[in-house]
């Protein structure tokens, strides 16, 4: 009688594993391949010859190049990747400001509310609430508004 001896490998459920370990580092692998050409790219203090070096180390010799350059150059290259960040996060804060119309017209919302709760109140008729809600709409503010019913409102009661 013969008795054979399992490898961990000959499980099928170990195989599995295995392929989903070397599947996984592949593509981590490509991701820090691809994130270390871009970094050489993005790096504005290396000279073109520099770059071009770093470059043809890393696809010559792709696993030594590439650790060698984030041994060499590893902490600049997340330098580099937080201020792009920051960057990219400023411009799309700037769109947004920009979109929303808030450096021009930093209170219309709280205009119209405060327009809406006056004539809710009575105190102003419908046909002053449009006007005095076309004014702000078009960006003249209520002070623009006093400031010309005062010079045009000569006489008193």
């Amino acid at each position: 009688m013969v008795t054979q001896m399992y490898l961990a490998y000959d499980y099928p459920l170990m195989s599995a594993f295995w392929t989903m370990l070397w599947f996984f580092l592949w593509v981590m692998w490509f991701v820090l391949l691809f994130r270390v050409v871009v970094d050489i790219f993005r790096d504005d203090s290396m000279s073109g010859w520099a770059k071009a070096g770093w470059l043809v180390f890393a696809i010559v010799l792709p696993f030594i190049g590439v650790f060698a350059y984030v041994v060499a150059r590893g902490k600049d290259m997340g330098r580099r990747e937080a201020a792009q960040a920051r960057a990219q996060q400023e411009a799309f804060d700037a769109y947004i400001r920009e979109a929303a119309g808030a450096e021009g017209r930093p209170g219309t919302v709280d205009a119209l509310a405060k327009l809406s709760e006056i004539r809710s109140r009575g105190d102003i008729t419908d046909e002053e609430f449009r006007r005095a809600k076309e004014l702000v709409l078009t960006g003249h503010g209520p002070s623009d508004r006093s400031t010309s019913a005062g010079s045009t409102s000569t006489s008193g009661p």
